[in-house]
């Protein structure tokens, strides 16, 4: 059921937050986590990503979910630096001008993963569009590296490419990842809001080249919600992506990194995330994992299901 605004209707749970005295939506009871102490086994962790100068994703865009991926010793690496050449409003990486590729990185990262003792590992990456292939060479050879150890499940998650898409497809189907994940972020409506620099259609058609380039590999993508995006889009972004090939799915809630970053619009309940969940199955999605604190790489080794 939904009222004027295309919002999903849940009796006795779903309540409208207000804002506080700061203009920013009060966090709803689902939301909020209890972080753990950091521990021991964080801090090393830490030191080993530092001493061979790696950066992750959990640490660089703020994760809710740090705590509970590096004490279980798993996470998502970020290859080509920490410094991003876009400008998007909503994501915590540092924007501005990149440092030179590190040519040693695909080999200090296979190391690491293998010293952590890591069977699924996950790499994505900043934005480079200041280099010729956007980064695939590099994708490339840390996917080469990883595949030598035998058990270990690779998994990417790249940026669009922009106008390099077909050179960057051609250079990581030569050693392809286990996963092709690429998210499309959120509706196309607020693309300029949300995503400056990105466009939808292109997006889709990268999911698509590289399936039809590598049928057996399935390829994923992912939304956060709660930017002013309605339930209406959000259905049809999600048919798009099975019409482009796209088996699997996850769906989060956005939290704002800080006040300079875009505002939540709104809080998803669980129940609504539930609904989506039903909905993308019914399309023929293979594996959809949804909920408030859902991330693209949380649990990635659950989410692939052979």
């Amino acid at each position: 059921m939904y009222d004027n605004d295309d919002q999903v209707i849940t009796p006795g749970i779903i309540k409208k937050y207000q804002y506080n005295n700061n203009n920013v939506l009060s966090k709803p009871n689902w939301i909020k986590i209890k972080l753990p102490l950091f521990s021991e086994n964080i801090n090393r962790l830490k030191k080993i990503l530092k001493d061979n100068n790696l950066h992750t994703v959990c640490q660089e865009a703020m994760c809710p979910n740090l705590s509970e991926c590096f004490n279980n010793k798993t996470a998502t690496f970020m290859i080509l630096g920490n410094i991003c050449t876009r400008r998007c409003p909503f994501c915590a990486v540092d924007k501005g001008r990149p440092n030179v590729v590190n040519k040693e990185e695909p080999k200090k990262l296979s190391e690491v993963v293998l010293k952590m003792g890591i069977k699924y590992v996950v790499i994505t990456s900043v934005n480079r569009d200041d280099l010729k292939d956007g980064g695939a060479k590099q994708f490339s050879k840390c996917i080469k590296y990883l595949r030598m150890q035998k058990y270990l499940k690779v998994e990417i998650l790249v940026p669009d490419f922009r106008k390099k898409m077909k050179i960057a497809i051609n250079i990581i189907s030569k050693y392809p990842p286990h996963v092709f994940n690429h998210n499309i972020e959120n509706v196309p409506r607020l693309y300029k809001i949300i995503r400056p620099g990105a466009n939808y259609i292109h997006s889709l058609k990268l999911l698509n080249f590289f399936k039809k380039k590598n049928p057996n590999v399935p390829t994923k993508s992912g939304l956060m919600l709660g930017l002013g995006e309605k339930n209406a889009e959000i259905i049809k972004v999600l048919k798009d992506l099975r019409d482009n090939g796209v088996s699997m799915l996850t769906l989060g809630q956005y939290l704002q990194p800080s006040d300079k970053h875009l505002p939540v619009k709104k809080y998803i309940s669980p129940i609504e995330f539930q609904y989506f969940e039903r909905e993308a199955f019914s399309m023929g999605f293979s594996n959809v994992f949804c909920g408030p604190l859902v991330r693209s790489s949380y649990h990635a080794h659950l989410q692939l299901k052979e």
